[in-house]
């Protein structure tokens, strides 16, 4: 009986001198952190933008993001020169990602492309090795087969290799076109207006959803189509 008695003293013990250490820490205005494997505890998103886009057009998606329940610390977007070749662009995204699990302490990242960065996520996964760091994978209306409406900015680099039949294109799909157990999903429409024709978007073995009526810009910002993102991405 008073061995029993001693070991409940001794927890009530170690519970006071526990108490005690949070409250010094908490004094001397520290903060009680999560260990960063369990602060990882959703996938990380990586957001990436089209041609002649900016960062800045992911801020309602971000928006609708954080207000289901992510929190900003997993949402990132990463920027890329989008004159340049679309191969070094997808260097850099190499690099982002390795910095993303760097920072949250995740295994892989969920990439969220629109546009001409379906081009650059896809040399990322298919010709970089970066497929075993990709869970999930949208493309809204991702350039992935190219545009016909390249050709008026055969200037740059990046829309050269937009062209269909470039040699990008011809190399990056072929193939398998979503390779590994990543799960890819593309969303395209006949509304878009930029991507031609529209149904360059799709991807052999991708979920490819069919919207009746979507111009290109708007995907950034539709309430149904991020909710449908956001559910394939905790499959």
């Amino acid at each position: 009986m008073s061995r029993i008695s001693d070991a409940s003293a001794t927890r009530r013990n170690r519970s006071a001198l526990t108490a005690l250490a949070v409250a010094g820490t908490l004094a001397l205005g520290g903060a009680a952190t999560a260990p960063r494997a369990e602060a990882a505890t959703r996938t990380p998103v990586v957001f990436v933008h089209g041609y002649a886009e900016s960062p800045s057009n992911w801020s309602a998606a971000k928006a609708s993001f954080e207000a289901a329940g992510y929190p900003a610390s997993d949402l990132f977007t990463y920027q890329y020169t989008w004159t340049q070749s679309n191969k070094t662009s997808a260097q850099g995204l190499a690099s982002y990602v390795q910095q993303v699990l760097t920072t949250t302490g995740a295994s892989q990242v969920d990439i969220v492309n629109h546009s001409m960065g379906g081009m650059v996520t896809n040399w990322y996964v298919n010709e970089l090795g970066g497929q075993p760091y990709v869970k999930h994978m949208a493309s809204l209306a991702g350039a992935n087969h190219g545009s016909s409406n390249a050709s008026s900015c055969q200037t740059y680099t990046s829309c050269q290799e937009m062209y269909p039949g470039s040699s990008f294109l011809t190399t990056v799909n072929s193939g398998d076109e979503t390779p590994g157990s990543t799960k890819y999903a593309t969303w395209y429409s006949p509304c878009d207006g930029m991507i031609n024709p529209y149904t360059s978007t799709k991807l052999a073995g991708a979920t490819n959803n069919y919207v009746a009526c979507e111009t290109h810009m708007a995907y950034l910002s539709d309430a149904t189509i991020l909710s449908a993102v956001r559910k394939l991405l905790t499959t």
